[in-house]
């Protein structure tokens, strides 16, 4: 990744918003319905066009392709994935089991949005998972390219996103492999083909690891912490594994506790995870200090990050429409800072992405794209005043 050394690079955590027509289409494609496949993909390949010249207009300096290929930042992996088969219905939430009336309020609130559905409909591993073609994830990559060449590369560098092992394991429910961590080392196997495909196309690679905090209160969340930490740090191990032939410097892990409005008061604490968070060999560290239930954890950065590694400091809430004010922006940037003790090492961004699931935004997409300005804005007065 390039820096700067006299200012903070601004850049997201990978999903935005997608159009609506777009949306309907991943939603029943979802579902198993029969759905145009060039249509969709001419619709995907629009909204790439459409994100990259927001991006430059927000002012981002290492942008993405907003996720618009893909159906959610974890899901799509369904058509790349050999071995899968049958359904099966993820349990929810711990904190959401704590609130009935909230949740009956959201379900209320969500019950006529169209959308992908991120409970119901999953699939499950009933046979040998090998990464089926690189032919899809080449050609997302190119179709980005090309859309950066056309718009005359205004930003810095660019980025593309895939999920870890572990979040693929949450999601496909192992019935083939005698033990889960056959299961994980078999996922980082098939998924290494991606991640050496998006480094080798030119782009930053986000490994998104939701999965080494929010798996605490959802699959994990009647069993003992030793527990979960014991699946983290497998999780970590096959990543690493996963890597090893790509250049660290081009590769960060995004952690959170999940990218939606709740209670989150069943989360497990950055500090219960932070030994696993040291051992991934990755250049750089994207993690959350937006989020209410955790902005006061900027101040164990100086324990997770290695001497040469970068953060990302989530500075921009992406579950509300709240637009922060560029000075608030400033401020967290600046503790994030003061961490880390050298600000050329510290970049501005979001706690998470503002679509992760097709239609499971809980911010409007104009509003969106002005808390994306208002990141550029508090970005700029923190490097005046911290270089």
């Amino acid at each position: 990744m390039q820096a700067a050394n006299n200012r903070i690079l601004v850049t997201h955590t990978g999903s935005l918003p997608r159009p609506p027509e777009l949306t309907a289409l991943y939603a029943r494609h979802s579902r198993g319905e029969a759905v145009d496949l060039q249509a969709l993909d001419k619709a995907g390949r629009k909204a790439v066009r459409d994100v990259v010249a927001k991006q430059k207009d927000a002012g981002i300096d290492i942008a993405n392709n907003g996720e618009q290929q893909r159906d959610s930042f974890v899901f799509y992996i369904r058509d790349r994935l050999s071995g899968l088969g049958g359904t099966w219905a993820r349990r929810q939430r711990a904190d959401f089991a704590r609130y009935p009336l909230f949740v009956k309020e959201i379900q209320e609130a969500t019950q006529h949005k169209v959308a992908v559905d991120d409970i119901q409909h999953l699939p499950k591993a009933i046979g040998e998972v090998t990464y089926l073609d690189d032919g899809a994830v080449k050609a997302e990559c190119t179709e980005f390219r090309t859309v950066l060449d056309a718009a005359g590369n205004p930003f810095v560098d660019a980025f593309v996103t895939a999920p870890s092992p572990g979040m693929v394991s949450a999601i496909v429910l192992n019935e083939h492999y005698s033990t889960q961590q056959e299961f994980i080392n078999a996922l980082a196997t098939a998924l290494r083909v991606e991640y050496q495909a998006i480094v080798e196309s030119g782009f930053i690679l986000q490994v998104d690891c939701p999965d080494l905090a929010r798996e605490r209160h959802n699959t994990y969340q009647d069993r003992p912490l030793s527990e979960f930490l014991a699946f983290a740090e497998m999780v970590v191990d096959a990543i690493n594994r996963a890597l090893e032939t790509l250049p660290r410097e081009r590769v960060r892990m995004h952690v959170c506790w999940g990218n939606y409005e709740g209670p989150h008061d069943c989360d497990v604490p950055l500090k219960e995870i932070i030994s696993v968070i040291r051992q991934a060999n990755v250049g750089g560290i994207v993690l959350p200090f937006a989020n209410p239930r955790h902005a006061h954890e900027y101040r164990y950065v100086k324990e997770i990050l290695r001497d040469d590694q970068y953060l990302v400091a989530g500075v921009i809430d992406t579950t509300t429409n709240f637009i922060e004010h560029p000075e608030v922006v400033a401020e967290r940037l600046e503790r994030a800072a003061a961490m880390v003790a050298d600000p050329a090492r510290v970049l501005a961004g979001t706690d998470c992405g503002f679509e992760t699931i097709a239609g499971k935004g809980r911010v409007a997409a104009d509003v969106a794209w002005a808390k994306l300005a208002a990141l550029s804005e508090g970005a700029a007065l923190a490097s005046a005043r911290l270089f």
